[in-house]
């Protein structure tokens, strides 16, 4: 199926997900101690949710087991929460939730610090996936291209001497979490398929602190760097409007 574009009104009900999601990944991210497991903080998030009336879209995903997903460390994206995963003072832990209201998804992510003792280095790992996705989001106006939205993300994160995940890519999103088009975090500018007003796309970069290369454990779903470096990772939903892009995912 092609791009979906979203009217106003639609546009709208997208904005009622996300700020959901926003909520959830609020909530999470206070809760994001040492000495927390990351299954305590899925149970958290499915309680949240039934608070907010919204419903997974991650739950039952492809079969995914839970209503979100946490990578540490060296885990990229599709980290399973577990009650054997307890996180540290030091560790980077990345939060990826999505939900749908009425019919209509929202999908968020963000990376977090967890305690006193996150290296600097893993401080500006962050900062630098975080700050990247920001100006990806300035490209989302009518009539850029997609390349336009990768290259802004890939030349700020490899000027820093990061790597831009290339196995794994954004994409649009409506009435299902995964819809055209493939939003890749690399590209060259004026290339790639044309952004217009009425597409909504989740743009999500993922950054190694070492190599490029990602390998999937054998549970089909966590993806962790091939060398063992930290990886961030940071998203939200984004309407492209008459006025520019509108970041439906933030509060």
């Amino acid at each position: 199926m092609g791009i979906q574009l979203k009217t106003p009104s639609q546009v709208a009900k997208m904005r009622e997900a996300n700020i959901i999601v926003a909520d959830v990944l609020d909530t999470l991210e206070e809760a994001s101690k040492p000495g927390v497991s990351t299954w305590e903080l899925n149970e958290l998030a499915a309680r949240r949710l039934r608070q907010l009336k919204g419903e997974s879209a991650f739950l039952g995903y492809r079969g995914y087991p839970a209503v979100l997903c946490t990578s540490v460390n060296s885990v990229v994206v599709h980290g399973i929460p577990r009650k054997d995963v307890v996180l540290q003072d030091g560790d980077i832990l990345s939060i990826d939730f999505g939900a749908f209201k009425d019919g209509w998804c929202g999908d968020s992510a963000r990376t977090v610090a967890i305690g006193k003792g996150v290296s600097p280095e893993a401080l500006a790992l962050l900062q630098a996936t975080k700050v990247s996705l920001g100006l990806a989001i300035e490209q989302c106006q009518h009539g850029r291209r997609l390349g336009d939205v990768g290259h802004a993300v890939q030349s700020y994160v490899e000027a820093r001497g990061l790597s831009v995940v290339t196995q794994f890519v954004g994409h649009g999103i409506g009435r299902e979490m995964h819809e055209a088009p493939h939003v890749p975090n690399y590209g060259q500018p004026g290339k790639g398929g044309r952004l217009s007003v009425g597409m909504v796309i989740a743009i999500e970069p993922m950054i190694n602190e070492g190599g490029a290369d990602v390998v999937v454990h054998d549970d089909g779903w966590t993806a962790v760097t091939k060398d063992g470096s930290l990886s961030a990772h940071f998203e939200h939903s984004v309407a492209i409007t008459e006025n520019g892009p509108f970041v439906l995912s933030k509060n």
